[in-house]
Parts: C-alpha cells; sequence; structure tokens
C-alpha cells in the first residue's frame, strides 16, 4: 500500500481532507443515464420497468412482484440446505432487533407555560421502499439492514426491490433465493424483482399495468445501498421520496499503535477490500514496524483470499494508503478528517480512544471487533454513510423511519398572555395578518 508521511508536519482538518484519498465517484455524471431511465417509467409504467430490466439486467420479468411461493420455497430451500445460513439470519436479526428496539422515541410533551403545552409526537412514515442490492454478490445481510429498523419503528409497509437473476431454469428471472429467504424470515411479502435505478424510480413514482392496475404502489421513502445509479436515481428523486444517505464505495480505516496485531489489521483491510476495486482501506499508525508488519501480512493474505484480485486492485489503488503520523492524538485528527464508513481503533486503551471520535459512521473498538462483525452480528447497522458525510449524516436507524411532528395547545389566557410578543414579533417582520390572526381571538 502507499504511503503518506505525516510525521513531524502541522496540517489542519482542511488540508488533512484534502490530501486523504476518495475513490472516484461521479454520481452527476450519472445522472446523465438515470434521467431517461426515470422518465421512461414516469410514462411507461410498469411495462417499462419490464423493458430497462431486459435492457440493463438481461432479463425480462412477467410478474415484477414476486410470488408469496417463491419466497416461501426459498426459506424452505435454505432450510433443508443450508441450515447454518438459516440460524445465521436469524441470530443477526435477534441481534438487531435488540439495538433497533432500544431506539425507538416516546412522544414528549412539554409545558411551556400554563395552559401553552408542546407535544412532539414520533410517527413513523407510512410507506417504504427498500433496496437489496445483488451485484458482486448478493447481500442478504442488507436486507436485515433495512428491515429490522422499519419494524421496529413501526412502519406500516415495506416493499423489497432486489434484482433479478439471469438463466434459463425454473427460478430464472427471480432474485436470489437468499435475499427471497431473508425476506421471508422478516415475514416482508412484497419483494419486486427489479433492479438499478428503474427499482428506485418504480418504487418513487409506482408502477401501473397498461390496463390502469397498479403493480407497485409508489413508498415515500426509499433506503437502501446500490451502485451509483442507484444513488444518482435516488438524488435525482429526492423531494419527491425521502432518502437515506447516498452510499459510495466501501471504506475502512484503521487507527492503530504498536500494540495491534499486524494479522488482525491486515485481515480487517482484505475483508472490506473485497467489496470492490474501489473500496478504500486505510491504516493510521503512529508505528512505522507495525505498518511495515502489516505489509508483509498483505503480501502472505492477498493472494491466498478467494477474491484476490479484487482485493489486491482496491489495495493499491489511489483510495487506499498508509498513513504515518507521530502519535494517537495527530492519528485522531487525521480519522476525523477522513471520516471513515467503517472506524476500528486498535490502540492501547481503546475505549477511551474511541470515545474521542468525532466523525465515524460506525466504530469498532479494540481487537475483538472487526468490521465484518457489524456487518453481519454486531446488533448495529451496517447501512452507513460513506464520502466523509459521516460529520453531518447518521446511518440507517429507527430514526430514519420516523417523523416528529410538533402538536401545539394553547389556552385562551395562555394565548392572551403571549399576544403582545407576536404581536411585536409580526409587526418586525412586516406580516401583519399573523397579528391579526391572533388578536382577532382575543377582546
Amino acid at each position: 500500500m502507499r504511503r503518506l508521511d505525516l510525521r513531524g508536519s502541522r496540517v489542519d482538518a482542511r488540508e488533512l481532507r484534502a490530501r486523504m484519498p476518495r475513490a472516484e465517484v461521479d454520481v452527476e455524471a450519472a445522472l446523465a443515464v438515470v434521467r431517461p431511465v426515470v422518465e421512461q417509467v414516469r410514462e411507461g409504467g410498469a411495462d417499462a420497468v419490464r423493458d430497462l430490466g431486459e435492457r440493463f439486467d438481461g432479463v425480462r420479468v412477467t410478474d415484477l412482484r414476486v410470488p408469496a411461493h417463491a419466497l416461501a420455497d426459498a426459506l424452505a430451500a435454505l432450510t433443508a440446505e443450508r441450515p447454518a445460513v438459516r440460524a445465521a439470519l436469524e441470530e443477526s436479526i435477534r441481534r438487531s432487533r435488540l439495538v433497533h428496539a432500544d431506539q425507538r422515541r416516546t412522544d414528549v410533551t412539554t409545558r411551556v407555560v400554563d395552559g401553552g403545552t408542546v407535544t412532539e409526537r414520533f410517527v413513523p412514515v407510512q410507506r417504504v421502499g427498500l433496496y437489496v442490492p445483488a451485484g458482486v454478490a448478493p447481500l442478504p445481510s442488507s436486507v436485515v439492514m433495512n428491515v429490522v429498523p422499519a419494524q421496529e419503528a413501526g412502519v406500516e409497509s415495506l416493499a423489497v426491490a432486489t434484482p433479478p437473476r439471469r438463466g434459463d431454469g425454473p427460478d430464472a428471472a427471480l432474485p436470489d433465493p437468499t435475499i427471497l429467504a431473508a425476506c421471508a424470515l422478516l415475514g416482508v411479502d412484497e419483494v419486486y424483482a427489479v433492479g438499478g435505478a428503474q427499482a428506485v424510480a418504480m418504487l418513487a413514482l409506482g408502477a401501473r399495468e397498461a390496463d390502469g392496475s397498479q403493480s407497485c404502489p409508489p413508498v415515500d421513502l426509499v433506503t437502501g445501498p446500490g451502485n451509483i445509479y442507484v444513488t444518482a436515481a435516488k438524488r435525482l428523486l429526492r423531494g419527491v421520496i425521502g432518502t437515506d444517505a447516498e452510499a459510495g464505495p466501501s471504506e475502512v480505516a484503521v487507527l492503530a499503535d504498536d500494540s495491534a496485531e499486524a494479522e488482525h489489521v491486515a485481515a480487517d483491510l482484505i475483508s472490506q477490500a473485497e467489496h470492490g476495486e474501489a473500496s478504500a482501506a486505510v491504516l493510521v499508525t503512529d508505528s512505522a514496524a507495525l505498518a511495515d508488519a502489516v505489509d508483509e501480512a498483505l503480501a502472505r493474505r492477498v493472494p491466498a483470499t478467494r477474491h484476490g484480485s479484487r482485493v489486491a486492485a482496491a489495495l493499491a489503488g489511489p483510495q487506499s494508503l498508509v498513513v504515518l503520523v507521530d502519535d494517537v492524538e495527530a492519528g485522531l485528527a487525521v480519522v476525523d478528517a477522513y471520516g471513515a464508513e467503517h472506524l476500528e481503533v486498535q490502540t492501547r486503551d481503546a475505549a477511551a480512544v474511541a470515545a474521542r471520535v468525532r466523525n465515524a459512521g460506525a466504530v469498532f473498538v479494540g481487537p475483538y471487533a472487526p468490521v465484518s462483525l457489524g456487518d453481519y452480528c454486531a446488533g448495529s447497522n451496517h447501512v452507513l454513510p460513506t464520502g466523509g458525510t459521516c460529520a453531518h449524516t447518521a446511518g440507517l436507524s429507527v430514526a430514519t423511519f420516523l417523523r416528529g411532528i410538533h402538536v401545539v395547545e394553547y389556552s385562551r389566557q395562555a394565548l392572551a398572555d403571549v399576544a403582545p410578543h407576536v404581536l411585536a414579533l409580526a409587526d418586525a417582520e412586516d406580516l401583519p395578518a399573523h397579528g391579526e390572526a391572533v388578536s382577532a381571538r382575543l377582546p
């Protein structure tokens, strides 16, 4: 991996952000491709979705919605043929529910004055579309990460969209069976065999058949990661729908000192580089000896892993590097400026160091909390902000699916008491009708 030596230099946060690498992602360019796709779905409905699926996925789907028997069959097959995977999904769901159940909000009423209260009600989004990618590899874990917080928030209507598989067998044009089985385990029966930008457009705009019947009613919010075209479609349709954070290439940063185990660090860098050639792997350390040992471990491990060529390309890419710093304090400044999707802290007093981190999608503390644990079974959510957006955006949670609504209740006397202030402010802003709406209620 390339190295950036910051030892002995004083670099402020702005310069650090400029010098830290990012994968090149041009969502604006993708918008030019996505815009006509969205318009085609807007104009052509369900038939347009089918046409686009045939064009981009190489599969023409007759029934956009996956039939109920296919979901049941997928779960039965998983139970019979891969019971360990079913057990792992069930445990992932159980742990995720524990964490996300504690994120539920309760209504709060504040007594502002005698006779005047403001209540904040937390109301779930009514209908949500959840996108589950299946490009480089199908991701049934993303079903868990999207569905569980939506269910815990109380969302009434959930629709999952995920790409169909190519092939000529009996399961042709159906999505990946493990994804379908995960949906069945979670009780989600509205699943669409639609991927890419056309899936986001279908969820946002709805899709009618030629006879006027509704194949997919529109949703209020779309969440879930996807490729650059999915991201571009979410950006284009924001405002028509709500969206979660835009997902870019996967990122891991490891803040480590000489107490870290080089084999652990190397394995963790490889695990995230496995996502794709644009994935970012960054090691920040005050130990040149550790950096050398990690390089040696990578040289052994990368050729031995199944997706070695993909991993090697990611680690050699401009978005990955080793940053040498004077001490852990300087390392903290670097990782805060970088704002990684995943940050591991493998230092002495790791919990104390981690508590000082300001910018990260999720933080993994100590030698026994690798990112892979969070990807599957920690109970945390793995749908996280990338590209440094964690400085202002949180990962997926129950809060994503809730809206706070203020309910204002004042008595006549409470309104009369505050009326002079309302009238003064209305006059200052040259909005006299605002004041008149109050004075009309009072003698």
